[in-house]
């Protein structure tokens, strides 16, 4: 597949209401191809400004924070779930089997719903930092699942917004919008360059810099927190395996820990960021 896919509403013979489609290979429903090939999918969305919106529950999390929808690809029995949404939506919508939707996309479809949504822009970084208390810095976090999860987690814990280094994953990529149950779409976000530079700016909004490690020597995170007391905190967590980079603990205020037992040295970087969260949180 070469060149940008064509918008599925434009194309000729989109109506509304459900539209019956038997050929995978349809161009209306060319934002749904080969979604398991990452590196194409990493190029294509982001070009195009779609994002891929995967099960009821997540499709309408997408909608009600505000993102348009371009088309949505329903199987028979989804389609009587989404009866609402269909109903609702100027939005081109298609019907297909299983099988189909399995030709389509690469893999089996088992939430039977798929939506092709728009992206919006991204609000400045300085925008959430003006806004916000506590946040959530990421460096090269490249996992999607271990993205969504961190994502779910700050929502779940109470964080007010996420940053992001330039070279961390797509939160809107469908992998981590899965994973977060659509909590990327209500937790503000936006990208912080240049990097580390930026974690300058944060500083002097008045965050202090706690840089999550699993160094022995590093202050214990309930500690850490008791002395913030009411102050502004920035939890940076780094990308699994190798943590933070030497030149973003530099930039730190502080390396926290938390504590282990039994002789484990480190956790999952999605655990490790909701152990924190909420460390973070009760401050």
């Amino acid at each position: 597949m070469t060149g940008p896919h064509p918008d599925p509403g434009a194309v000729a013979g989109a109506v509304p209401g459900p539209v019956p489609v038997s050929e995978p290979g349809d161009p209306r429903l060319a934002d749904y191809t080969s979604l398991t090939d990452v590196a194409l999918r990493r190029r294509l969305e982001p070009a195009e400004g779609l994002f891929i919106a995967e099960g009821e529950k997540v499709i309408r999390r997408a909608l009600r924070a505000g993102y348009p929808m371009r088309s949505m690809l329903l199987t028979p029995r989804w389609a009587e779930a989404m009866a609402d949404v269909v109903e609702s939506s100027d939005a081109p919508v298609y019907v297909v089997s299983p099988e189909v939707a399995e030709q389509v996309t690469g893999y089996h479809v088992h939430r039977g719903a798929l939506a092709a949504m728009c992206r919006t822009p991204l609000p400045p970084a300085a925008g959430l930092l003006a806004s916000a208390r506590r946040l959530a810095i990421l460096e090269a976090v490249n996992d999607h699942t271990n993205l969504g999860a961190v994502f779910r987690g700050a929502a779940a814990l109470g964080l007010d917004a996420v940053l992001l280094s330039p070279d961390c994953a797509d939160p809107l990529y469908r992998r981590s919008v899965k994973v977060s149950m659509g909590t990327v779409f209500s937790l503000p976000y936006a990208r912080l360059t240049p990097w580390p530079r930026g974690l300058a700016d944060v500083r002097e909004a008045g965050f202090r810099l706690l840089a999550l490690t699993p160094d022995p020597a590093a202050t214990d995170i309930g500690t850490a927190v008791r002395e913030l007391g009411n102050g502004k905190a920035a939890l940076m967590l780094g990308t699994e395996g190798e943590g933070l980079t030497a030149r973003a603990l530099a930039a730190a205020d502080a390396r926290v820990r938390i504590p282990m037992a039994h002789g484990v040295d480190s956790l999952n970087v999605a655990a490790a960021a909701a152990v924190a969260f909420y460390a973070v949180a009760q401050g």
